[in-house]
């Protein structure tokens, strides 16, 4: 084993487009001894992205093809770069030796340790429900003060960021001002790029998703190298039987990569 900590990071729309510039972000904050592979799928078909629960259905099971392929091409550490956190738990259970983190649980478990309460900014009413889902499940309900949206879809995050920014400070001041919250977490992977300026502004610790999650791959990857902490394969964490894996032929195909950036 080299010293080197491998982190996947998984864009997972069929689009392209993210990778170079959220790979080149995390590739200015990693640690001298660290490599990220940033992909994106090359399934036939795929939104741009996943706003709906109909369209984070259809990429769960490449989650999983990838998360087996992460642990056979000896990773430390992979992401699955979208906040709904889709299949966590599925590609969890199928990594092997490699760690699975998401944005959304990344992003609260700092946010915890640094705040009592914390408001998530999302982009459109309609995240709400299935965010706040994933905070109750992750335990952290009692420290979510609000979730206030600012009326942008996923696509246009990043068309204006001026525009986009203004917006999270309007919502984030309310937040913190009504709400009560003491930090923020930004609810999208696509609004990289903002926390700074909104943070410095509202004085309020300000959670980018990309940052936290891929932090957090980083240093699990890192722990996993140090003190042999892979994840458990006992109980409800058990994997398929491999020979009933061999026998449906689920992982015959080759994983669904369609670009590859490495920083």
């Amino acid at each position: 084993m080299t010293d080197t900590t491998r982190v996947l990071w998984v864009n997972p729309i069929g689009k392209p487009a993210y990778d170079d510039p959220m790979g080149a972000l995390m590739g200015g904050i990693k640690q001298r001894d660290t490599r990220v592979d940033v992909v994106s799928l090359n399934t036939r078909l795929l939104p741009d992205h996943l706003e709906y629960r109909t369209y984070e259905a259809l990429i769960v099971a490449d989650m999983v093809r990838l998360a087996r392929m992460a642990d056979g091409e000896g990773y430390d550490a992979m992401v699955i770069g979208c906040f709904y956190d889709p299949g966590l738990e599925d590609a969890r259970e199928i990594s092997g030796g490699t760690v699975v983190v998401a944005p959304c649980q990344a992003s609260v478990q700092i946010a915890a340790n640094l705040a009592n309460r914390f408001s998530i900014i999302i982009g459109q009413e309609k995240w709400a429900v299935q965010m706040r889902e994933r905070v109750t499940a992750y335990g952290y309900a009692h420290n979510l003060a609000s979730m206030r949206a600012i009326g942008i879809g996923v696509p246009d995050l990043q068309k204006d960021c001026d525009f986009t920014t203004a917006r999270i400070l309007e919502a984030g001041r309310r937040a913190i001002e009504e709400d009560k919250a003491e930090a923020l977490i930004l609810g999208c992977t696509c609004s990289f790029g903002m926390n700074e300026v909104v943070q410095k502004e509202l004085g309020v610790p300000v959670i980018d998703p990309i940052l936290a999650a891929f932090k957090m791959a980083e240093f699990l990857g890192g722990l996993r190298r140090q003190f042999g902490w892979t994840p458990s394969r006992a109980w409800s964490c058990a994997p398929p039987p491999e020979a009933e894996l061999a026998g449906f032929g689920i992982f015959s195909a080759a994983p669904p990569i369609g670009n590859r950036v490495s920083y």
